[in-house]
């Protein structure tokens, strides 16, 4: 298994108004991440934030090219980013025991804090279609390149972990400083991972490894 201290690349917030970071995603050009009581849209280039939607965000952000889903206490709302409208509502798999949430392969995969479980799930039905388990506890959840990664955080330490996506082996921990928490998780589909930072109000950019990069 491979081992490293993980790269900040850069810090964001934290922002008036927001007390902490819960689940975050990318539309391609915003960084969006939950704060409570609303969504917000970050622009990573200058650190502003661009807009914000008034939907209940506690949990786990994603985005399947079109549409935002956002946990919400129990369940998943499905958000027209332009209008801010919610279109339809699922029940999350873990009946509000929710975190980490992320799009791959037309399925939403939701991680489950204390049952260190990620769920596949069919995103109009909410069922469960597949579980992985984890031996730590499950934040924040993102797939990039076929690989499959979520946050960790128990007490102080949090890492990064790149896991098999149909054993649960761990196959690479990125180990953040202590006191960094990990909430929400997203890549950009390149060479940064985008963690959520909890009540530290902050978005943290991370290298995504090189060697985990080349194929």
């Amino acid at each position: 298994m491979n081992r490293s201290t993980a790269e900040i690349v850069r810090e964001y917030g934290p922002f008036p108004g927001i007390d902490q970071v819960a689940g975050v995603t990318l539309d391609g050009k915003h960084v969006w991440f939950a704060s409570g009581d609303r969504i917000n849209a970050l622009d990573p280039a200058s650190g502003t934030i661009m807009r914000t939607i008034d939907v209940p965000g506690h949990a786990g952000t994603a985005f399947d090219g079109r549409h935002i889903y956002q946990i919400a206490e129990d369940r998943i709302q499905k958000i027209d980013p332009e209008s801010g409208r919610v279109l339809t509502t699922i029940p999350a798999p873990g009946g509000g025991r929710d975190s980490g949430m992320a799009w791959a392969e037309g399925a939403l995969w939701v991680g489950v804090y204390r049952d260190r479980k990620i769920h596949q799930i069919d995103p109009e039905t909410g069922a469960i279609l597949r579980s992985i388990e984890s031996n730590r506890f499950v934040t924040g959840v993102t797939w990039v390149d076929d690989e499959l990664w979520h946050g960790t955080w128990e007490g102080d330490e949090s890492e990064l972990r790149r896991i098999d996506p149909q054993t649960g082996e761990v196959l690479q921990r990125l180990e953040l400083p202590t006191g960094t928490g990990i909430s929400g998780l997203e890549s950009d589909g390149a060479d940064l991972f985008y963690c959520g930072g909890g009540k530290s109000g902050k978005v943290r950019a991370v290298r995504r490894p090189a060697k985990a990069r080349r194929r």
